[in-house]
């Protein structure tokens, strides 16, 4: 297969790549037409995950690039960020599965386990044997998770008893893992947990009624005297500071996941505008659609050049927070326009599933608010900017 670049990488940052990376992006490209494509407008209407992508998806890879100990050769965190792209341009549900399972859960074990756990649990999330969640956010703590974790740890022995909730956590339903972040009642500090979802105490229940991101999963977990070998602690896991360094690697994953997103609805507006005929001609042949067309590939190409530089950064180790979550807040608020634009490209048909812009106008807002909300992230920026922290 030969890889093609695509036409919204308008200064093609793709020609950065390796050819092995190409070859990689060519093969995923490939199965998501074929086999993903065909089937996430009615699996979104359904609200339904398509549990049969998985191993698919881990053979091509797509859990295991990121960590030494699984990646099946070198490659960069801008070719990272191209598959949560590709992914996302053909369903952000799929690309939030992806970032939940590699990302978070497999990520919260990179970063903050120790080398056994590393060894124990990342070629098990690679290979797909395992599925994981991530449980940070509670019904009472979402922006201020920080010092308002209210789920408690509890030391007993060789164990830890875990008490509290969860919310909005992703791949709940059926997941065989649960990353719960917890504060420890003896010294007050956050720390991880590497959670069996069959263990007794532990419950998930499936959110229902969303309007985005419909395809993934989330689930109310609740915990109740949920008991915890000392082995499934995180080891380097100690404070609040050690789940922040999760999230700032996923949280530039995110700002790709935004930029594909954005992608999906201006192909799928591009192609309306070649074929919908309206006053004796091709849509695309008026003014005022392609001012919405290049409007659109506009917000992606800025957004396309700050998260390949965060994704070089991070390669160099100079990535900090506040960079991704400068990314974050940028590109996903460029691609909450983008898709309004591609949606009214399409008139009343971009109101209906057939086209696939509906779904990428509504799954935006679910991209827009996890991982940061606009405003925390800018607040994030801003404290970099003055030296003055105003969260508060």
């Amino acid at each position: 297969m030969t890889f093609e670049h695509l036409t919204s990488d308008f200064y093609g940052y793709q020609n950065l790549l390796t050819d092995q990376e190409r070859d990689a992006l060519t093969e995923l490209r490939a199965y998501l037409d074929a086999e993903v494509r065909p089937i996430v407008n009615g699996c979104w209407e359904r609200a339904e995950f398509p549990h049969e992508v998985i191993k698919p998806l881990a053979k091509l890879g797509m859990f295991s690039y990121q960590w030494p100990e699984t990646a099946p050769f070198e490659n960069s965190a801008v070719f990272r960020g191209f598959v949560a792209l590709e992914l996302s341009r053909v369903d952000a549900s799929i690309a939030t599965f992806v970032g939940v399972q590699n990302g978070l859960a497999a990520g919260s074990i990179a970063v903050c386990g120790s080398a056994e756990q590393r060894a124990e649990w990342l070629p098990k999330l690679a290979s797909g044997d395992v599925l994981g969640a991530f449980g940070l956010t509670e019904p009472l703590s979402g922006s201020d998770a920080a010092r308002g974790l209210h789920t408690t740890a509890r030391r007993d022995g060789d164990s830890w008893v875990l008490n509290g909730a969860k919310r909005w956590i992703g791949n709940g339903t059926f997941s065989d893992i649960t990353i719960v972040w917890a504060r420890d009642e003896a010294d007050d500090q956050v720390k991880g947990f590497i959670v069996p979802t069959d263990t007794v105490g532990y419950t998930a229940t499936k959110i229902e009624g969303k309007i985005s991101l419909r395809s993934v999963q989330n689930a109310d977990i609740t915990l109740e005297n949920v008991v915890v070998a000392e082995s499934l602690r995180l080891q380097k896991a100690n404070s609040f500071k050690d789940t922040a360094k999760v999230l700032r690697l996923t949280r530039a994953e995110v700002a790709w996941s935004a930029v594909g997103n954005a992608v999906g609805a201006y192909d799928a507006a591009v192609a309306y505008s070649t074929t919908r005929m309206q006053f004796g001609k091709p849509i695309g042949g008026h003014q005022l659609v392609q001012d919405l067309l290049v409007k659109s590939l506009g917000n992606i190409t800025a957004s396309l050049g700050m998260v390949v530089r965060v994704s070089q950064m991070l390669d160099e180790g100079t990535q900090r927070d506040e960079h991704s979550a400068l990314a974050k807040t940028y590109t996903t608020s460029r691609m909450r326009e983008t898709v309004a634009w591609c949606r009214e490209l399409f008139g009343g048909n971009g109101v209906t599933l057939e086209y696939t812009v509906a779904r990428h106008f509504a799954d935006a807002e679910a991209i827009y608010s996890y991982e940061g909300t606009r405003e925390m992230n800018t607040l994030i920026v801003g404290r970099t900017i003055t030296g003055h922290a105003a969260f508060i």
